[in-house]
């Protein structure tokens, strides 16, 4: 699998578009804010960037954007995401949009806390042509049809009456539903098998009626798949503090890349995955 970091070093001027999920970003994880940052920059630096896809689970857990956008000016000087919203903010005013999809973890992100840096909050299945293909996108816990109890708790937390209802609950009592849905996950999927937790053959094959290919993530297992019906299936991979007892360790992630082609006079688009590395303190 080709380097981004080698990429971005390599061929700066062909890289369009960038596609991540899964960071699980937290107050608690400082590595893999740190690793979205170097990403940040390293997407600064890139000429023609035109968008960066966040497919996700951009944060291990979302309580609703009122606990940003209701802190002081000076609380919001020192909180964690204030870093990232510059960064994202920056690479807005750059020409770059900033495309941000609900994951199973943060299903409550809203489009004002987007608005801080320009972003826009889409909804699954998006529809990304690349060249002359028709990719769908979706975070991918949708496809996982074998899991009938978190298909039900999905269809039940993505219903508006419910959310309304969860972000009227004061901070403290979201909090604490959150930590009691978190462990009750970590139980029930200590006992599944592993492919209830992966994606339904079926499942894919449908969603994938009207487009070339589908790119996802949520199940944390990157690789490319040819469907049943000749069609590619593309899986991003979460993001992994790895030697974190070493001096200097390092995230890694599989992301996802549209670069043009130029070999050619066409000067079309393709897409590939490829891995994302980054030093961390």
């Amino acid at each position: 699998m080709q380097s981004f970091n080698h990429l971005i070093t390599t061929r700066p001027h062909q890289v369009r578009q960038v596609l991540i999920s899964d960071l699980h970003l937290s107050l608690d994880e400082p590595a893999l804010v740190q690793a979205f940052l170097t990403l940040l920059d390293d997407c600064l630096a890139l000429p023609a960037l035109k968008r960066l896809f966040i497919l996700g689970d951009w944060f291990d857990v979302w309580l609703g954007d009122d606990v940003y956008l209701s802190l002081s000016e000076d609380a919001r000087t020192l909180h964690w995401l204030t870093p990232i919203i510059v960064k994202l903010k920056k690479l807005r005013i750059n020409g770059c949009e900033i495309l941000v999809m609900h994951g199973n973890r943060d299903f409550l992100l809203g489009q004002l806390f987007c608005n801080l840096f320009g972003g826009e909050l889409i909804f699954e299945p998006y529809t990304l042509a690349v060249g002359q293909q028709k990719y769908r996108l979706e975070h991918g816990d949708a496809l996982c049809t074998d899991d009938k109890k978190y298909q039900f708790f999905r269809r039940v937390m993505r219903n508006r009456l419910t959310q309304w209802y969860l972000l009227h609950k004061p901070l403290a009592k979201r909090l604490a539903i959150a930590n009691k849905m978190r462990q009750k996950s970590q139980k029930n999927n200590a006992n599944k098998a592993a492919y209830i937790m992966d994606v339904n053959d079926e499942a894919v094959i449908e969603a994938m009626t009207d487009s070339d290919a589908l790119l996802h993530g949520h199940t944390h297992r990157p690789d490319i798949h040819q469907t049943t019906n000749d069609k590619t299936r593309y899986v991003l991979g979460d993001w992994r503090l790895l030697d974190k007892e070493k001096r200097q360790a390092k995230v890694v992630a599989v992301i996802g890349a549209v670069t043009v082609d130029d070999s050619a006079n066409h000067h079309d688009d393709e897409f590939g995955l490829v891995e994302f590395t980054a030093r961390v303190s």
